[in-house]
């Protein structure tokens, strides 16, 4: 295999963006160092959700084993997608019957270019349909990612709900709000989303990555 590349799928934590905020509280000319107070929802920019964010399980970011975070993951280029688009089985075309069970599924759409627009990236965003989200549950699919900021309608409670529930209660760890799934460009990579282990946490900002030209399964579990 060629040289191992590494791609960063994550969404940089911008002050002034939704649900980030920061506070300089020491500076290297009047202190001697540099360092902040960084205030975070928990479900900022490129992050992970824990079952008990829906409460559909247990689990919390700090107990999620390592071995939820990184393994093999097949890329899916569904890019254009229209605003509101409600994915199924179909939009994966060969890779709903070829998908290797127990890896990861990373949904590419493109969705990051429109971050900077805060209405269409969070109001008109293409989100998972009940069948899609019961056939990663059949495929034990460890986790899903997508460049949307949620993986349903975060305006409609009952269906972000539901969705939620099936995919997070099914045993699938949800990656939201990825970038740069375009500088892909192998359809399977290894795949990495690392959060902060916070207790009882319901979710976390990760730092999303790529590797390409490494063997894929080096990691699994």
């Amino acid at each position: 295999m060629s040289a191992p590349r590494l791609i960063d799928l994550t969404l940089p934590l911008t002050p002034g963006r939704r649900g980030v905020a920061m506070e300089q509280k020491n500076t290297v000319a009047r202190d001697g160092w540099n360092a902040a107070t960084w205030h975070l929802y928990s479900h900022a920019g490129t992050h992970m959700d824990s079952q008990f964010h829906f409460g559909a399980g247990p689990e919390t970011i700090d107990t999620k084993p390592l071995e939820k975070c990184v393994g093999p993951a097949t890329v899916v280029n569904l890019a254009p997608l229209a605003p509101r688009t409600l994915l199924a089985v179909a939009h994966l075309g060969a890779v709903a019957t070829t998908f290797p069970g127990g890896e990861s599924l990373l949904l590419r759409s493109d969705w990051h270019k429109h971050a900077a627009d805060p209405a269409l990236y969070r109001d008109g965003l293409p989100r998972i349909g009940e069948e899609l989200a019961h056939w990663c549950v059949d495929r034990r699919v460890k986790i899903l990612g997508v460049e949307p900021p949620s993986v349903a309608d975060v305006n409609n409670l009952p269906e972000v709900t539901r969705i939620h529930h099936i995919l997070l209660g099914g045993g699938v760890t949800i990656v939201e709000g990825l970038a740069h799934l375009d500088q892909i460009t192998q359809p399977r990579v290894l795949f990495a989303a690392l959060p902060l282990k916070l207790l009882g946490g319901d979710g976390c900002p990760v730092r999303a990555f790529a590797v390409e030209g490494v063997n894929p399964s080096v990691l699994t579990a």
